[in-house]
């Protein structure tokens, strides 16, 4: 139990600091991680961060569901979205539709929903996906849910930024469309990465390590980042919790 925490914390930890110190957030549906990581760096901003949840009663900011999410995105109010997928490939094409050849796909995703919208116009995507695996990160998505990149002449002011598992984190370069390995978490070398990983990836000659979360980051995500989580995510909530304590219903 103590390992799993201490590998979540530093997922949420990783991800809450690439978030910017002000502007305006948004969390889709399912996303517990990201949404933790979005409470964490709320708190460090000191009310200069709006954080928005989807499916939260709290934390939602929209009073029109779906439509005022994609306004506010086309308008350019919301400053970083997540967005993962049941495949993701080494130009950051994303797949949440599913395995296989459309229309007969073999494994069923959740669904696109508007994230070809979103990787579109939100300037700073972050990517997640706590599974590292050569079924998760792939060559080529079977299926394009929503691009990394765009052709030239295409306008796109928005577009992904990095990619955080739980074996690394990457950065992306939009311009030659690659990744880069920018630190492997505890445990991990960059050789195991290169194991685990479908696509090629740029390295520099030394990869950092990925900091784990701090005396700090780990009492507020085991406080009030999982007291203001539970109501929207109580089973992940409840996995935040200090040993011997109970999570808030």
């Amino acid at each position: 139990m103590a390992e799993a925490f201490a590998g979540r914390a530093l997922l949420i930890a990783a991800l809450a600091r690439r978030l910017p110190a002000a502007g305006h957030v948004v969390v889709g549906a399912i996303s517990p991680l990201p949404a933790a990581a979005a409470l964490l760096a709320e708190r460090r901003a000191r009310g200069a961060l709006r954080v928005t949840i989807l499916g939260s009663a709290r934390h939602y900011r929209f009073s029109d569901g779906g439509v005022e999410l994609f306004d506010a995105a086309g308008r350019g109010r919301i400053d970083v979205f997540f967005l993962s997928g049941g495949q993701i490939d080494g130009q950051a094409n994303i797949n949440l539709v599913g395995t296989g050849t459309y229309p007969n796909a073999t494994t069923r995703f959740p669904g696109s929903f508007g994230s070809a919208y979103l990787y579109y116009v939100v300037p700073k995507v972050i990517l997640f996906r706590e599974e590292h695996s050569l079924r998760v990160l792939v060559p080529k998505v079977d299926f394009v849910s929503a691009p990394g990149t765009s052709p030239p002449g295409v306008w796109r002011p928005g577009g992904p930024s990095a990619l955080v598992t739980g074996k690394a984190a990457f950065a992306f370069d939009r311009a030659r469309a690659r990744f880069r390995l920018e630190s492997v978490h505890p445990g991990e070398t960059v050789e195991s990465i290169i194991a685990a990983t479908g696509f090629d990836f740029d390295r520099p000659a030394r990869v950092a390590a990925t900091p784990v979360a701090t005396a700090d980051e780990i009492a507020a995500i085991q406080g009030p980042v999982r007291a203001a989580l539970a109501p929207t995510y109580p089973e992940f909530a409840a996995a935040l919790a200090p040993a011997g304590a109970a999570a808030e219903a």
